[in-house]
């Protein structure tokens, strides 16, 4: 992707402090001198971590910190600069890390450096701009898919990640611990959040396998190599990675997995090239991971439903930081909207029992 479409200025309140950031290059042996000409850019797409585009001595580096007034649960830049540094040795497709500081003096946060991983993103508006055709999505999503299965078959005991998370009991804390982040950032009443929390309690599934999974799967959460769609450089974002139901992990997937068949307001707020044709529906893309990965998936009603109350809590939290006045991002101002969109599309899924 052209990078003038991928990065903009550093949005005012979240500059990063360049010559305690030079140093810190230098310290780390990234660059030959802390005098040299440092280019902050921002990458504007994502929503949770802070992202920049460090350009210096002709090289190029990608910095991940926490958003300010983050919330103290997730955004925790060691342990994802751990899965990385880990990862990378078994799993060609994560970006390679350099180097992590949690001296909060630096940048005011902790912080990691990665390589800067070339290819292409593919969102709606790059979608769009290429003129992706419907052959050409068929071989998208049978590549995505390829490689969501070859994550969730990662021997993280070789990776020395067995440590990460722990398995057992993962879907009940997090069918729990997602109902409380809701209530916490809740703004308003959504009678709809309240239905579909009650639900999922009582209707989690109670024997499950378990693997490496990212929780944020998605189209412009990878990197294609090239116009060919055929191969995956990089799986971007690994700040919620851990171990638990691979189910879970492709539920997430299937929340932000609009269709061309969907209500307005849900492509509206849920923007995805997805939604182009040629892409597989919600239930092809389980009846083809299930072909590809050998495991039969049942219960697809709650996953698809947890999968788009997580999307929900994550929207609404961001929400909450904008309302409170810790971020002045334009795009946030809305996200309450998209929070109520994703908890009333759960509970109409749960009342008709079906994905599609």
């Amino acid at each position: 992707m052209p990078e003038k479409e991928l990065t903009k200025t550093v949005r005012i309140g979240e500059e990063l402090h360049e010559q305690n950031l030079k140093k810190f290059l230098l310290q780390g042996n990234l660059i030959n001198d802390d005098k040299s000409e440092l280019i902050i850019r921002q990458f504007y797409h994502g929503y949770s971590n802070l992202t920049y585009l460090l350009k210096i001595e002709e090289k190029e580096y990608v910095l991940r910190r926490p958003p300010f007034a983050a919330p103290k649960r997730g955004h925790n830049m060691g342990r994802e600069f751990k899965v990385l540094n880990n990862l990378h040795k078994v799993f060609d497709k994560t970006p390679e890390p350099y180097a992590y500081s949690e001296d909060v003096e630096l940048l005011g946060a902790p912080f990691y450096i990665m390589n800067k991983v070339d290819g292409i993103i593919l969102t709606a508006n790059e979608a769009r701009d290429r003129k992706v055709t419907p052959n050409e999505f068929k071989t998208i999503a049978d590549t995505w898919l390829d490689a969501y299965v070859e994550l969730h078959n990662v021997d993280y005991k070789a990776a020395g990640l067995e440590s990460l998370g722990n398995p057992e009991g993962y879907v009940e804390r997090q069918v729990k611990n997602w109902g409380k982040q809701y209530l916490a950032a809740a703004t308003e009443e959504v009678p709809s959040a309240n239905k579909v929390m009650s639900w999922m309690e009582n209707n989690q599934p109670k024997n499950y396998h378990y693997s490496l999974i990212h929780n944020d799967y998605k189209y412009d959460n990878v990197v294609f190599v090239d116009g060919t769609w055929k191969k995956i450089a990089a799986i971007l974002d690994w700040e919620m990675c851990t171990l638990g139901d691979p189910f879970m992990d492709l539920g997430t997937s299937l929340g932000y997995w609009t269709t061309a068949s969907d209500a307005d307001f849900l492509k509206q707020g849920l923007p995805s090239p997805t939604t182009m044709a040629g892409n597989p529906t919600r239930t092809e893309i389980v009846q083809q991971y299930a072909l590809k990965s050998g495991r039969d998936i049942n219960n697809l009603t709650f996953y698809f439903a947890y999968g788009l109350f997580k999307i929900a809590v994550i929207a609404q939290q961001i929400y909450y930081r904008f309302k409170h006045g810790h971020t002045t991002d334009p795009r946030f101002a809305n996200l309450n909207r998209v929070s109520a969109l994703c908890c009333n599309t759960a509970w109409n899924a749960i009342q008709k029992d079906r994905i599609d």
